[in-house]
């Protein structure tokens, strides 16, 4: 190796021919006025600074990937995945939704119905798919009981999926049998308490809203009703216009024909405010201040989704929210718009989850 020598006077100006020449022919120190330098140590600086500038450029490649994933977001089609059946208003709620998005986007929501178990097999196919805002999730009222309810399920709700918006609210009617003699609330209230115990009440099954209202019902008002699951909304209803039962918490448009035609008499809606579909009948807060349930619906997608995904869609569900058409499509299914921003509807999941945990724990309610 040659041995090192020291550069100085013009030899010594940065840049010059002789400083590379030295570098290239192995020599390693030279000097730059008074000060002595390691030609190593020079080329070591500059690998370091070219090091750092490739870790800062790699670190910024996620963000300006996502950002430019948002921009041309979305690319393909979407799935909304839907745990329940075709035809029924969760269905209704989420073919609306995805038209609404299908024109302002300019890409294809489908809806995909995946039914079964409250809503946890279509929510844990959500939890397992690339978090790329391609698949969402219609989650309900269900979800958030589930938390409690279900205590094996290979996801945690909570966590496992990233909020997006609200869509959706719609009040459940608590009604009786005419042959009861009770018209309002306060004197239904009076009529249990004098008769423990035979009032049965009707519900779709274990662990549905219907179910939980009336027990959140029981809970506020002191009184005894014997709890009769039924296998879906259809033969609780039938059985209560029978009179087999004495009273049923039904989503509104399922019931509304036969209160208009007195075939069942509605005591009090469950929501905060009443309904434009029965605006005589008042809210059950009325009478027990605190009293509040409903059946509503929302959107999330899989945890990890990229925030300007969620905020896009997010901005576009709320627009769709706002079109009077489409308010007015809800309004015929006794529904009214939900919007939220994703703080909201993530405070909103978190609230209805305690609450409702509360009731299934008073009640002793088990996961079937």
């Amino acid at each position: 190796m040659p041995t090192s020598r020291e550069l100085k006077g013009s030899d010594c100006v940065p840049g010059g021919r002789a400083i590379r020449k030295a570098i290239d022919r192995g020599e390693y120190t030279f000097c730059n006025r008074r000060r002595r330098f390691s030609s190593l140590g020079v080329i070591m600086k500059i690998r370091r600074r070219q090091f750092l500038r490739l870790v800062a450029v790699g670190a910024a490649l996620p963000s300006v990937s996502h950002f430019a994933r948002a921009e041309s977001y979305p690319a393909r089609p979407v799935h909304l995945i839907v745990g329940f059946p075709p035809g029924g208003p969760g269905d209704i709620l989420a073919r609306l939704i995805a038209q609404s998005l299908t024109e302002r986007l300019g890409q294809s929501f489908v809806v995909e119905n995946r039914p079964g178990a409250s809503n946890n097999i279509a929510t844990e196919a959500v939890v397992r798919a690339p978090s790329d805002g391609y698949t969402l999730l219609q989650i309900t009222a269900s979800n958030a009981i589930g938390v409690t309810l279900y205590q094996n399920l290979n996801f945690d709700f909570l966590t496992d999926l990233v909020p997006v918006g609200g869509t959706a609210r719609a009040p459940l009617v608590m009604e009786v049998n005419p042959s009861l003699p009770p018209r309002t609330v306060p004197e239904f209230i009076a009529y249990a308490k004098a008769n423990p115990g035979k009032i049965n009440y009707a519900s779709p099954g274990n662990g549905t809203s219907g179910h939980l209202s009336g027990e959140l019902f029981k809970m506020m008002a002191g009184i005894n009703l014997v709890h009769v699951p039924y296998r879906g909304g259809a033969p609780a209803l039938t059985d209560l216009l029978g009179g087999q039962v004495q009273v049923l918490f039904d989503p509104i448009p399922a019931s509304l024909a036969y209160i208009r035609t007195g075939k069942l008499r509605a005591l009090a809606v469950t929501t905060a405010t009443r309904s434009e579909a029965l605006p005589d009948v008042p809210t059950m807060a009325e009478f027990m201040p605190g009293y509040e349930a409903s059946n509503w619906w929302g959107i999330c997608a899989p945890k990890n989704t990229p925030m300007q995904i969620v905020d896009k869609l997010n901005s576009e569900i709320n627009a769709a929210l706002a079109d009077p058409k489409l308010k007015a499509r809800f309004a015929d299914i006794a529904t009214g718009p939900m919007p939220m921003t994703p703080p909201e509807f993530k405070r909103f999941i978190g609230d209805e989850a305690e609450k409702w945990a509360k009731v299934i724990r008073f009640a002793g309610i088990k996961g079937e």
